[in-house]
This record gives structure tokens, sequence and C-alpha cells, in this order.
């Protein structure tokens, strides 16, 4: 049977643009903690006086879980992108491999390679690496492969916040081979995540993030030729509101996995409703979408340098300071603008060019909001 072909993609992604966005902004709020380790471990640091500590409090004591988000994230724009298409055969393997090889790769090689530069800096500085201490040549082989957290590692190594990546690009194999050899149906999802709840390891996790995001976009792309959309995210929208105040007045844990598991997905289908904006306003969440996988993958190797400049000059790092915090974030998320202009969309489009035929470059809307997934 062929499947329903799937509607184009439009802007009603940009959503989901504003959430990876935010996602990325929590990872590199937590990390920020970065500048007060030695070695490994944080010294004498006091979370409540770090910069805009007030503002920020959700993102420093929870941007660890923005991971979950971009998992969940990753799930419906998969499903709403490929899952046809892989199911009915009309995409190859090889294309889909070189989709998400050109999409991560080249990235994820040059912060590979300055932070396998930068640490011996600062280890002849301090006498240990910077965070992330297992940076010899078995980690770096697992890293070159993607295969950082595959259960070869002893540890985190060299960019580490790669590690996410790394676990992803398992959950995409499982993902192709589902579609292509079992099922489409949406009770596979559904048994996927109840699995998945049996088990702690972060793969579990990620698939079940990534297959709840899934479910998300298969009831999106159901109730698209119905003639109850209009009802449907009305009371999408009021449950989110619900929890919302709910989440305001108890004060429950929300970044408890089961309770993400849970809201992620409704919010996903929430923001992946129509969104009218000018078109200042959508080329400005377009290009904070773009940011995501730069900010996430940059971030450490600013770190690192900013770090090893430290150490040379004998200075303390003045984590505690206003205009330190506003100078890295500024410096992180402009470095991610240009490199996403100026060497990933090139690399990425080099790539596809040489390792696969026009039709197959052209093979699912590869320019709209929706293929500027965070993986």
């Amino acid at each position: 049977m062929t499947a329903k072909p799937a509607p184009p993609v439009t802007d009603k992604l940009l959503g989901l643009e504003a959430l990876r966005f935010v996602a990325a902004f929590g990872v590199l709020i937590w990390h920020y903690q970065h500048f007060a380790y030695l070695a490994d471990t944080p010294v004498d640091l006091v979370t409540s006086n770090l910069p805009f500590y007030g503002m920020l409090y959700l993102f420093y004591e929870a941007g660890e879980h923005g991971v979950w988000v971009f998992w969940c994230t990753s799930g419906f724009i998969f499903f709403w992108k490929y899952r046809d298409a892989i199911f009915d055969r009309s995409m190859r393997s090889w294309t889909f491999f070189v989709f998400r090889l050109s999409r991560l790769y080249p990235l994820h090689f040059v912060t590979l390679l300055a932070v396998a530069i930068l640490q011996p800096v600062y280890f002849y500085s301090r006498g240990y690496f910077f965070v992330y201490q297992n940076n010899d040549i078995r980690h770096f082989f697992l890293q070159i492969f993607m295969a950082s957290e595959w259960g070869l590692q002893r540890g985190l190594s060299f960019n580490g916040p790669i590690w996410s990546i790394s676990i992803e690009v398992l959950v995409y194999a499982i993902f192709f081979l589902m579609l292509r050899f079992v099922t489409r149906s949406a009770l596979l999802n559904v048994v996927v995540i109840t699995v998945c709840l049996n088990f702690s390891e972060q793969i579990s996790a990620c698939l079940a993030f990534f297959y709840a995001g899934g479910l998300a976009a298969i009831v999106r792309r159901s109730i698209a030729s119905t003639g109850r959309v209009v009802a449907i995210e009305r009371t999408a929208w009021s449950a989110m509101a619900t929890i919302s105040v709910l989440i305001f007045w108890f004060q429950p844990p929300i970044a408890d996995s089961l309770f993400l598991l849970t809201f992620t997905p409704l919010l996903l289908f929430c923001l992946s409703c129509d969104i009218a904006v000018s078109a200042s306003i959508q080329a400005l969440l377009e290009a904070a979408g773009n940011m995501t996988y730069s900010s996430y993958l940059l971030h450490f190797p600013i770190q690192l340098l900013i770090a090893s400049a430290y150490a040379i000059s004998g200075n303390p790092i003045p984590f505690y300071s206003d205009w330190f915090f506003v100078l890295f974030v500024t410096s992180t998320f402009t470095a991610s603008y240009f490199t996403y202009r100026y060497f990933e969309a090139p690399a990425q489009a080099l790539l596809r060019k040489h390792l696969l035929t026009k039709r197959e470059r052209h093979a699912l809307p590869e320019s709209g909001p929706s293929s500027r997934a965070l993986t």
C-alpha cells in the first residue's frame, strides 16, 4: 500500500525552532558552571551567586534536561519528514545516511580537532584537563566515529556535549530499520516508549523521548485532513495552560523524566500549529533554529579557549561577573550564527552534492524550517 503523501512543509514548525533555541540556551547556561571547575569538579561554586541567577534559575538548575527536549523535538521532525518516505521505500538508506552525515559530521569533526589541540595547552598550564578528562587516543577514535557513548568509553571526553548526539545516531538507525522492516504504526511508538520506561540507560531515555516526539508528529499529521483541527488545538492549548498553572501552584519536579516525557510532546504538538508572523520575525526564528546545533558543539571549545587564556595569564576566571557572562553568551551565539552560515550550510551542501544524485538531494523538502533540527 502506498503511503499518503505528506503535506508540504511550510512555516508551521517555526514554533519548534523557538523551542529548540530555548533548549539550546538552557544547556548553554547549565554548562556555564564549567568555568568553576578544577579538573572535572566544581570547586567552591555558589550557584545562587552566578550571573542573573534569579532570572535564569530554571536553566542553572535543570538546563541539562534540554537534551531531552532536543531528543523529543528530533523525534517529531524525523517522523514528520521521513516516516512515509522510509516506509514506502521512496528514500534509500544511503540517502538517509548522507542526509544525517552531512548535517552532523562536519562541525563535529572540526570542534573535535579544536578541543584536541586546546586541551594540551590547558593541561600544560594546570596539570589536568578542562572538565572532560578522558582525552586519549582510544577516546579520540571513538569520537571520530561518533561512538563516544556506545558503551566503549571510560567517561566523557574531548568535546563532551557530543555524547547526546552519539546516542541519537544509534536511535536514527533503529528508527530507520523499524520503519523499513517492521511497521509505521503509531502503536510501535507506544510499545517503544513503554519498554524504555523500564530501563535507566541513556539510550532508553533517548528512544523514549524520540518516539514520544514522533507520536506528536503522527497526531499532527492525522488531524490535518479533518475538520476538527481548531477544536483539537484549542483543547491541547487548554491542557498546556492547565499544566502551566499546576506547575506554578504546586511546583512539581519539572525536570523529572516522566513529567517531561508527557509534557514535551504536548508542547511540540501545540507549537507545530500554523504560525503567521512577519517576514522579519520568521527570519529571526529560523536564524535562532540554525544556531542550535552550532551553539551546542561550539560552547565547550569556546569555554576551553577562554579557560586556557586565563590559565596562561595566571588570573582566575571571573565567572561571577555579569559582564563576563554576557560576553560569553553573546560570543557563543555570534560564533554559532556565522558558523552555520559560512561553514555548516556550505559543508552540508558540498557533501550532498558529491554523495547524492540531484534527484536524491531533493527527495525531501530540506529547505524548510523543519530541516534544521538539532540533529
